[in-house]
């Protein structure tokens, strides 16, 4: 009886393993993360108390490590370093990608990281309009409802703030319009992304190392070239030597932003994309927690409220997929393309 069991109780045990690994990476990676994002634009450096001003060079350089590490990956395992798709393609992916992320850091100049956050969470809103427009997605009612319910909870956590959640940059309240305008362009280009992303996926067999060795190899030389013609190479390197915490904190920054990459792939290939809806859902939440807790933003109840309104939400979707019809691996893959961004 025991022999006929233990090869269930191992494949149990190793499926545990595995489920702690993927968690624990995940979370930790890109908690750190955001904390780190935060840190790096809101906390001044030194004892003049010099803010960091320099989004693109944040995004250079966690393109460059993200681009050695994806073509070592594509060395290692012996595949061609060829393009599959035409370059350009990849240089659209790139532009609207560094659009993505110099939003995302630009706008926590002006909203905390937990509005933020929360504010991320509405990105199947312009995911929804730019699969309509470019894969001709048609979606379902409850869709709907999801977006329309997101989009109220994030739209109470944003307008009504702690009145003492002070912004570092101006003396305008915590939802500037141009801090909200910043969060808009961030969706609209991170949901153009993404749907793209999926489009080259199914067009051209595409492997994943590939796309994102094309992608960030694009956007090093882009936000390279803007740095050089916004003068603010020098500066940005200037700041970091004369500051070393910063140029650790970026450093690390690169390297988690990196490895959340991997342990996104790896989540996504052995549980499905349920599992890592769930786990993405939760990581926003300790996020906000965290962040509130160590940066020291106070919440407003209605704030809470809207959390609520948000999270119920995406918790309620993530478990109600789990009655639909399985799709093939090939086709969960395709669903759910890796991201390639700082974080999602």
């Amino acid at each position: 009886m025991m022999e006929t069991s233990s090869p269930v109780v191992a494949v149990k045990d190793n499926k545990l393993m595995k489920g702690v690994f993927a968690v624990s990476g995940i979370m930790v990676t890109l908690v750190i993360y955001g904390l780190l994002q935060e840190k790096i634009m809101r906390v001044p450096y030194g004892q003049n108390k010099e803010f960091f001003k320099y989004s693109l060079f944040l995004v250079f350089c966690n393109r460059l490590m993200t681009s050695a590490v994806s073509a070592g990956a594509l060395l290692a395992s012996k595949k061609a370093l060829d393009p599959v798709a035409p370059v350009y393609k990849y240089g659209l992916v790139s532009v609207t990608n560094i659009l993505t992320t110099t939003c995302q850091y630009e706008a926590l100049k002006y909203v905390s990281f937990p509005v933020q956050t929360l504010a991320k969470c509405a990105k199947m809103i312009p995911v929804m309009v730019w699969g309509t427009l470019i894969m001709q997605k048609r979606y379902k009612g409850l869709d709907y409802l999801w977006a329309v319910l997101v989009t109220i909870g994030c739209s109470v956590f944003i307008l009504y703030p702690a009145a003492d959640d002070i912004n570092p940059y101006s003396n305008g309240k915590e939802s500037s319009v141009w801090g909200v305008s910043l969060m808009v362009g961030y969706l609209g280009f991170d949901g153009f992304t993404s749907t793209f992303q999926d489009k080259l996926f199914k067009g051209y067999n595409m492997e994943i190392h590939n796309q994102i060795f094309y992608t960030t190899l694009c956007s090093c030389v882009l936000s390279l070239s803007g740095l050089i013609l916004q003068g603010q190479l020098l500066t940005a390197v200037d700041f970091v030597f004369r500051h070393k915490d910063c140029l650790y904190d970026i450093a690390l920054l690169s390297t988690v932003a990196t490895a959340s990459q991997f342990f996104i792939s790896y989540t996504i290939r052995t549980f499905g994309a349920l599992t890592f809806a769930t786990i993405m859902t939760t990581r926003q939440l300790l996020s906000i927690l965290l962040s509130c807790l160590w940066f020291a933003h106070p919440l407003s109840p209605l704030q809470m409220v809207g959390a609520v309104i948000v999270f119920g939400t995406l918790y309620a979707k993530a478990f109600l997929r789990n009655n639909t019809p399985k799709l093939p691996p090939a086709d969960v893959q395709d669903q759910e393309s890796i991201p390639l961004k700082e974080g999602p």
